[in-house]
């Protein structure tokens, strides 16, 4: 059988906060080794939306496929999905009890049930990916922020995952950070990685990406090349929203 090309299939997706419809009908289709980029106004649902493909949120309405495995209320199915897609939040979420080298081998180790000195091999292998080898040893609280999100990085990618899903993974660093974390993110693109990410960092948008989609109250706007959305958008939304970032 031949491998299937899009391996994130949404659609018609939709979820409410109670009476707060925050996706209405948002349809996404996502190929291997895709970059897309989430572009849009806070609360436009850019982030609620990358969260249900690995079942952190919830939907109401539709239906989402992920590597050919339909994502329902199915428990094995979410283990198996969550097993293939890493995800990188806008807080590091690291276990500050833990080193940096343990941080990144607990879910290789009790997920994967990989042995130790596997999953310290590749942990290893992952710090050298990353920029920050030197760091294994220490404690999140010894790190800057720009090094403790490379550790997040690190981490979702000591799964193995086939996806990785990035939230705002630059929002909280101070400017002089974002660059680090952004050049690791785009030696994962080189490398061929499929990546969602949620951002307003314009210029790894326009080098990296192979779509940009905009978002604004729950429903896609505009998809297009980088080149077409920001030079020549065709809805007003759009160059709205455009006109307000860069």
């Amino acid at each position: 059988m031949p491998e299937v090309q899009s391996i994130i299939v949404a659609e018609d997706v939709h979820k409410w906060y109670g009476k707060f419809h925050v996706l209405q009908g948002v349809s996404l289709t996502v190929n291997r080794g895709e970059v897309v980029v989430l572009m849009g106004p806070s609360g436009s649902g850019k982030s609620t939306f990358i969260r249900t493909f690995n079942a952190l949120e919830e939907y109401q309405q539709g239906k989402i496929a992920i590597d050919g495995i339909t994502l329902s209320h199915d428990l094995r199915n979410i283990e198996t999905i969550r097993k293939e897609v890493g995800m990188v939040f806008q807080q590091f979420n690291l276990f500050p009890h833990l080193t940096v080298l343990q941080n990144i081998t607990l879910a290789p180790i009790w997920v994967r049930r990989s042995p130790k000195a596997k999953a310290e091999e590749l942990a290893m292998q992952l710090l050298e990916r990353v920029g920050i080898l030197e760091q294994a040893q220490k404690y999140p609280g010894q790190l800057s922020g720009g090094q403790q999100q490379r550790v997040a990085i690190a981490r979702a990618l000591a799964m193995q995952p086939k996806i990785m899903l990035f939230d705002e993974p630059t929002s909280a660093l101070d400017p002089e950070m974002v660059r680090e974390v952004l050049d690791v993110m785009r030696n994962l693109a080189r490398d061929g990685m499929t990546m969602v990410v949620v951002t307003h960092e314009v210029g790894f948008a326009r080098e990296v990406a192979d779509r940009v989609i905009l978002m604004d109250s729950g429903s896609l706007v505009e998809s297009a090349t980088p080149d077409a959305f920001f030079s020549n958008p065709k809805e007003e939304r759009t160059r709205k929203f455009l006109s307000q970032i860069l």
